[in-house]
């Protein structure tokens, strides 16, 4: 059990409750962007009429940015500062946000892909400072648990991201099918996909003004540097020790495959509803947002628990029950299948910053390019969400689908037995 009854904002005499109070801001609102996003899958869906492997390419522009900025943005907080960090990627969100409206007026998919990749760019700056940010922020004894804490505003982020997502985007969608879209004429069709992608552009234009503004505060604020001491090495000298530690590679792997879970298990909600108890988009929404509910009451209850528990029987235990509800999602139909998918949320809002705490654990110098490296490993969201497409698509059968966040979860369960073997 853990030991520590340390503060988890006081360390060596400072007080850091405000730098946390404007850090866990961005946790909600990156945890808003990415939700937002896993609604457009069922969006773009029905406005551009596409398989759900066309529309997992949103998925891979937006967690392919993930993996080509975490490293460059990590050189960027080695260089500088966490809050050069911080204001970095907040400008870049930014820019992403006001994008949309270029993008829905030229109505071309490619280009909202392009935005999507800029806007995530600039939440791949932010995750990659923030996370080891509160890491370090503090008594390196209860770190993940401090983390954790952080993290558990996240999904009040995400709650915001679908409702938003609902009332201002999916509900505006056109009811015409997918036949009846063939059947128009070309004005028509272009009328239609004018007011649906009016209706996307709204939610992110005005998330920009709110980030703006945000932006300039953090500006004018005076952030600490926190207690990590200046390595003089070079970047190799650093890739090369991480690629040395075992428990931080393993770390990296499952972290790719949980955000390959938690990506697909959340972008087919909606569909997967949708198809067991039919519902139209809006209120197939509402399911999706139960699940961000439970994901959101049980990171709380999982950071407490963590006072009792070591972070490796947590998530070894979190595992299983993922696999098992995801069994019934595969093989069940109806409410019983629905209600096993929301369950899954509630399991898998212990991974990510254990995962994260556990993978970081004693890097010292090198915490800053090793959270980068598991910030490179949501790369999996795009992979692993464009593989599930596939085998929607290929099986014609949408349940089949959830075979990979069945196989992401065993992955997890392997990470966090081996932990326990360590804890003793």
């Amino acid at each position: 059990m853990p030991k520590t009854s340390e503060p988890l904002l006081k360390y060596q005499g400072h007080n850091y409750v405000l730098p946390f109070i404007l850090l866990t801001t961005l946790f909600f609102m990156w945890g808003l962007a990415n939700n937002m996003t896993d609604t457009l899958l069922a969006a773009f869906k029905k406005i551009m009429t596409m398989s759900d492997f066309q529309t997992s390419w949103i998925q891979v522009a937006f967690y392919g940015s993930y993996f080509c900025l975490a490293l460059p943005a990590a050189i960027f907080i080695r260089k500088f500062t966490y809050k050069s960090g911080v204001v970095l990627g907040l400008l870049m969100f930014i820019v992403g946000a006001f994008l949309f409206y270029p993008a829905s007026k030229t109505m071309v998919y490619g280009h909202f892909l392009a935005t999507l990749f800029i806007l995530a760019g600039g939440l791949s700056v932010l995750e990659t400072t923030a996370n080891p940010y509160v890491i370090v922020l503090g008594s390196p004894h209860n770190a993940t648990q401090r983390l954790n804490l952080a993290q558990s505003f996240n999904p009040f982020g995400s709650i915001a991201g679908i409702l938003l997502s609902r009332v201002f985007i999916l509900s505006r969608l056109n009811a015409a099918s997918a036949l009846e879209r063939s059947q128009m004429t070309a004005e028509q069709l272009y009328q239609v996909r004018s007011a649906e992608l009016n209706a996307v552009m709204g939610p992110y234009v005005g998330v920009g003004i709110f980030l703006l503004l945000l932006w300039l505060v953090i500006v004018q604020t005076k952030m600490p540097r926190a207690f990590e001491s200046s390595s003089t090495d070079g970047i190799l000298k650093s890739l090369n020790r991480l690629i040395k530690n075992k428990n931080y590679r393993l770390g990296v792997v499952a972290q790719f495959f949980y955000v390959g879970a938690q990506i697909g298990v959340w972008s087919f909600t909606i569909r997967y509803v949708m198809n067991e108890i039919n519902l139209n988009e809006a209120s197939a929404a509402e399911w999706y947002l139960a699940a961000l509910v439970l994901f959101t009451v049980s990171r709380f209850l999982f950071t407490g628990l963590m006072k009792y528990f070591k972070p490796g029987k947590l998530l070894s235990a979190a595992a299983v029950l993922g696999m098992i509800s995801t069994l019934i999602v595969i093989f069940a139909n109806g409410y019983p299948a629905v209600i096993a998918l929301v369950s899954i949320s509630g399991f898998m809002s212990l991974m990510f910053p254990t995962i994260f705490g556990i993978a970081v654990e004693g890097l010292g110098d090198d915490t800053k390019i090793g959270g980068s490296g598991l910030i490179m490993a949501i790369l999996g969201g795009a992979v692993l969400t464009a593989v599930q497409g596939q085998v929607s698509d290929l099986t014609g059968n949408i349940h089949y689908s959830y075979i990979v966040p069945f196989i992401c979860f065993a992955v997890i369960l392997l990470y966090g037995l081996r932990r326990r073997r360590v804890e003793g």
